[in-house]
């Protein structure tokens, strides 16, 4: 797995060197050194809080231009659930699908239609196998897939063994569109629309599978203001929509263990939150469950930080759309696949950003140095040095030759 992160980035013009970011951060990957916040993307997992958190908009979320699409004879969009949430009196996602045909896509293919069999092959796979790992832990946000390789490698094994609705909707929209059109593969271009920029991360990384099965990600951001152009122009939309409530129900947090039916399931949203719940799983303390869906953003991916709208209202239009369908209207029988074709193609890797030395004596003196030097600090956490806390600016100082002079208990005078 490639520890290239760099889906999150910082316009230094811009950055006036406040701790916001480092602050908000859930991995304590930013400093801020010379008076700018800096990125240590061994430690980034792409989760897009520090950009927004930024107040000066100085933290930039990387995706492809609309215009990437250009490039291909045949254009495929795959809109998540969570684009229909940011329009407002939507009553017909049909004309969210009309409306990105008419911004230059050949075809629509719904992520939520891969959700719908990624749902049902989850059920079949914890029916099958009762032997799982539980409680199993979904892997459709990428944010908690690389927090957990990063800081919860003993849960790698509780992770679902299944490719992303993203990646199962790539496939089949892949397949579809070159036996429709005659074109090779790499004649047509398929894209997704993003929320965050760990979608962008993940899929341009290949997560999961052996090489990338989309050719852009593209940002709901840009695609929503092309939108609100052609949208209005649609007089009739087609019955485009091939997805059901179910599909539906993944763009808010719950929606994807509401689809796991008659197992023992719970979702958790916001980082802080999935830490704490991480953490719980890791000590044994969550027992009797068999399935756990977490979202890095607050109320799923309608909170994604590519987003227009508020993701309470968002949320609250994604529901309303959910009386105009049915429960389900895809199936894997339908699909014509064998469950295999949703299995991951290779497995999760662990990563070792926080590992202090690769020889353990090293290691272990390394670690002693740390804690002489949190020991003599004010543990204050304030992050005036420019670390997120006492204990990271401890390892600064043993690990990246920062100055104990840059903590304000070496500046200050002794007032007692």
């Amino acid at each position: 797995m490639s520890l290239e992160k760099r889906f999150v980035t910082l316009d230094a013009d811009k950055c006036k060197g406040c701790i916001t970011c480092m602050k908000r951060c859930p991995t304590e990957a930013i400093r801020v050194r010379g008076g700018k916040a800096r990125i240590l993307y061994e430690r980034c997992i792409a989760c897009g809080e520090c950009v927004r958190a930024c107040p000066y908009h100085a933290k930039k979320a990387v995706y492809d231009s609309l215009d990437a699409i250009n490039a291909f004879k045949y254009k495929v969009a795959l809109p998540p659930p969570a684009l229909y949430g940011q329009f407002n009196n939507l009553n017909d996602v049909n004309y969210v699908l009309e409306g990105l045909l008419a911004i230059g896509f050949d075809d629509v293919y719904e992520t939520a239609r891969g959700a719908e069999l990624i749902s049902e092959a989850t059920r079949t796979l914890m029916a099958r196998n009762r032997d799982l790992k539980k409680p199993i832990i979904g892997t459709a946000c990428p944010a908690v897939v690389d927090l957990i390789l990063l800081k919860f490698h003993n849960l790698k094994d509780n992770m679902l063994k299944l490719i992303t609705p993203v990646d199962a909707a790539a496939k089949l929209a892949r397949e579809k569109a070159v036996s429709e059109t005659g074109l090779k593969a790499e004649e047509i271009g398929v894209f997704f629309i993003s929320s965050c920029p760990a979608k962008a991360y993940a899929l341009k990384n290949a997560w999961g599978v052996r090489v990338p099965l989309t050719d852009g990600v593209i940002s709901v951001s840009e695609v929503y203001f092309r939108l609100i152009n052609e949208m209005p122009k649609i007089k009739e939309p087609r019955e485009l929509s091939k997805a059901g409530l179910t599909g539906l129900s993944w763009a808010v947090s719950g929606g994807e263990a509401a689809g796991i039916f008659g197992n023992i399931c719970f979702a958790v949203d916001g980082l802080e939150n999935v830490v704490n719940i991480l953490k719980e799983i890791e000590d044994e303390k969550i027992r009797n469950t068999d399935f756990i869906e977490l979202n890095a953003c607050s109320g799923g991916c309608v909170g994604g930080v590519l987003n227009i709208e508020n993701p309470y209202i968002a949320k609250a239009k994604i529901n309303a759309l959910k009386k105009y369908t049915a429960i389900s209207k895809n199936s894997i029988e339908r699909s014509g696949k064998p469950l295999e074709f949703f299995f991951q193609e290779r497995g999760f890797e662990t990563r070792d950003a926080f590992k202090l030395d690769d020889d353990r004596a090293k290691a272990m003196s390394k670690l002693m140095q740390i804690t002489d030097v949190y020991k003599i600090l004010g543990h204050l956490d304030c992050g005036v040095c420019g670390a997120p806390s006492c204990k990271a600016f401890s390892e600064d100082v043993v690990l990246r030759g920062q100055e104990p002079s840059a903590c304000i208990k070496f500046r200050l005078p002794d007032l007692n």
